[in-house]
């Protein structure tokens, strides 16, 4: 998976168009709005530049691995342009969403430690990213209590994934530490200012009913 050999760059380009076209109109759920071929771009980075993979089907893969399940992309499409391989890594990280949210998750965890090497190291990837991102800025409409769910879910993940040599390993490990430290900070300040909010809503209560009492001063 990790040869020496040179990228084609031809098909992993085709790739990042591709999935530019399919993904066109969705965006990350932050408050920029941050198209979301940015995400499977730094995906694919991430195998290049950390995990040096110079495989094109696993970076191509890696750029297409959310087609199938966010853009209704099928099947016989990516398997005519970019071959079987390619096809095969989509899959392996692709959730059924006939299921439900909760189920999807649960079987991510449980069918993790199935996963082939190339596909171990997309998901590796792509936790990277996802967690990276919810450090930097919370998502739209996400508590606190989501955030650290998240983090929990992705450990138990990476927790089945197989034995790798990757040094993405090693920079998940990181990523989430660094990350989890950054919401847990965000849980204590919220309950700072819930304390904050609940104390100000008391003295309020008091002032009006001495005002109700008593009258102004």
């Amino acid at each position: 998976m990790l040869c020496p050999c040179n990228v084609n760059m031809e098909k992993v380009i085709e790739a990042a168009w591709f999935a530019a076209r399919k993904h066109t109109h969705q965006r990350r759920k932050n408050i920029e709005d941050i198209p979301y071929i940015n995400h499977l771009l730094e995906v694919a980075n991430l195998l290049t530049s950390e995990g040096k993979v110079t495989d094109e089907d696993i970076l191509s893969a890696a750029l297409l691995h959310d087609t199938i399940e966010d853009t209704g992309t099928g099947k016989a499409e990516i398997l005519s342009v970019f071959g079987p391989n390619v096809l095969n890594y989509v899959l392996e990280v692709t959730d059924d969403k006939a299921l439900p949210k909760a189920e999807r998750k649960r079987m991510q965890v449980k069918h993790a430690h199935s996963l082939s090497e190339g596909a171990t190291l997309i998901k590796l990837a792509d936790r990277i990213s996802n967690l990276r991102s919810i450090a930097a800025e919370a998502p739209k409409g996400w508590t606190v209590d989501r955030q650290l769910e998240y983090f929990n879910w992705s450990w138990k993940v990476f927790e089945q994934l197989p034995e790798t040599r990757s040094p993405l390993k090693g920079l998940f490990r990181k990523t989430f530490e660094e990350g989890y430290r950054i919401v847990q900070d965000r849980k204590a300040n919220e309950k700072s200012l819930q304390a904050k909010m609940e104390i100000l809503r008391k003295k309020l209560r008091a002032h009006i009913l001495r005002m109700a009492r008593f009258g102004p001063p």
